[in-house]
């Protein structure tokens, strides 16, 4: 089974919360902050996307994103996020 995003939306994966704080000291899971950084898992293809619309990210690319934006669900043992193209802030290039 495979997810196809419509229109301008994204599929994302967030990045995993850091579990440690800078002084060393184990942070448990319910003070660890959610980021905002995730990797794009899937995009629409051209059947699936509305004909003006233009897609900016591609699968695997890493990206920041609103904090608030999208809806989350759990697909295959992963928690992934559905969020529109105009929710992501900034692409990240290595």
């Amino acid at each position: 089974m495979k997810i196809k995003p419509l229109f301008d939306r994204i599929v994302i994966e967030q990045c995993k919360a850091k579990e440690e704080s800078s002084g060393g000291i184990l942070l448990p899971s319910s003070t660890q902050e959610k980021p905002q950084m995730a990797r794009v898992v899937y995009v629409p293809d051209e059947n699936n996307k509305l004909p003006d619309t233009k897609i900016f990210v591609k699968e695997g690319d890493l990206i920041f994103y609103s904090k608030y934006s999208g809806i989350e669900y759990k697909f295959k043992d992963r928690v992934l996020t559905i969020i529109r193209q105009t929710d992501i802030l900034a692409i990240l290039e290595e």
